[in-house]
């Protein structure tokens, strides 16, 4: 028989109730909360572990620069080797000079803040937990009510932009023009990305985007509250993304780190700068050759941070594909390391299981 102290502290419980107020964490840090409630705590081990090792602090992601990328074919393969080194061995990478205007990346950070700290009541017509069905959906935490094991310090929405974008009246107001705009250099872009991606696997530019690659596109951008206890909570729970790639614009108050030789490095903000990083969906087909790492945000005092990340994935959505390790890569020598699988099959574990700090890829290792 259940007391009523243990009802009380019952997760399911605690998280249904954050949840039907749906004011996210912005609700709990307007209510002047000075105490993280239960269900953000994590771990101690996890918490830790915080700060980059003392061996890696002179390590940074790679940047670079693709001002020339369109100058010459020499500029272009100089440009690809490091994009290959850089997916190879880090997975993660930032671009300057990518061409997409600053003002647009201003403007959906903007946009995305406006609508987060939009009158309650109007944010509420918005709420929702059936991703699969609704073009535009806010929330906190996509997988409150998965196994994940706590609960992450930030407020969300996200927005299925391509290939089949949503009507203008389904987008708030407050960001609808700024995620127009920002989506089409977005789609643009990632054209590119994955044509020097398919150059540095030594195959046609063309040859990722025939795969559907490049076709759907899902946009999510996090709010993440400033934390009054950021030692016991974070803002994104270690995990690697469900994607093929993920485009990030972060804001410069920092807290993106990802995994590294067994470290946390910091992925530290550089003003008008994007960062890029592979999915799991990109380590399944080019057989292990470039890597999906597992990234997380650290909770902060300062705040709000705003992050808009754009998904090459077709997720939760339809779509019959079938994907394996590409035929061009693999060989006797270098067999086939995963099962085919649709990105729905995997898409639907990866949201039952929530961010539990594992990746899905070693379940479908052959």
């Amino acid at each position: 028989m259940m007391t009523k102290n243990s009802i009380e502290f019952d997760p399911y419980i605690e998280r249904k109730a954050f949840d039907e107020t749906k004011q996210g964490v912005k609700g709990l840090v307007d209510a002047k909360i000075t105490e993280v409630p239960g269900i953000f705590h994590h771990r101690q081990d996890i918490l830790t572990n915080k700060k980059p090792s003392a061996s890696v602090s002179d390590l940074e992601i790679p940047i670079i620069d693709f001002a020339s990328v369109h100058a010459d074919t020499a500029s272009r393969e100089a440009i690809v080797e490091k994009v290959k080194y850089a997916v190879e061995n880090w997975g993660f990478f930032q671009v300057i000079n990518h061409s997409i205007p600053l003002n647009v990346l201003e403007e959906i950070k903007d946009g995305v803040r406006r609508f987060h700290e939009e009158d309650p009541e109007v944010k509420k017509s918005f709420f929702s937990r059936d991703a699969g069905n609704k073009k535009f959906v806010y929330n906190s935490n996509f997988d409150l009510y998965s196994s994940s094991p706590s609960v992450n310090w930030r407020d969300s929405f996200s927005c299925y932009i391509a290939p089949d974008p949503p009507a203008p009246e389904e987008i708030p107001e407050t960001c609808r023009d700024a995620m127009f705009e920002y989506s089409k250099h977005v789609l643009r872009f990632g054209g590119l990305l994955f044509e020097l991606l398919s150059e540095a696997l030594g195959l046609k530019s063309q040859t990722l985007e025939s795969m559907d690659c490049v076709k759907t596109l899902l946009m999510i951008c996090h709010y993440y509250p400033p934390c009054p206890q950021p030692d016991l909570t974070l803002g994104i729970t270690k995990h690697s993304d469900n994607s093929f790639l993920t485009l990030l614009l972060q804001d410069n108050i920092g807290g993106l780190q990802i995994l590294h030789q067994d470290s946390w490095v910091d992925v530290s903000p550089i003003h008008g700068a994007l960062v890029v990083n592979i999915g799991d969906f990109l380590q399944l087909i080019t057989n292990d050759k470039f890597v999906s790492v597992e990234h997380r945000v650290l909770a902060n005092r300062q705040g709000p941070r705003i992050s808009v990340a754009s998904f090459f994935s077709s997720s939760m959505r339809p779509n019959s594909r079938v994907y394996g390790p590409m035929k061009e890569l693999v060989s006797e020598e270098n067999p086939p390391k995963y099962r085919d699988i649709t990105i729905k099959e995997y898409s639907k574990i990866f949201f039952e299981k929530g961010l539990d700090g594992t990746s899905h890829l070693s379940n479908i290792r052959i």
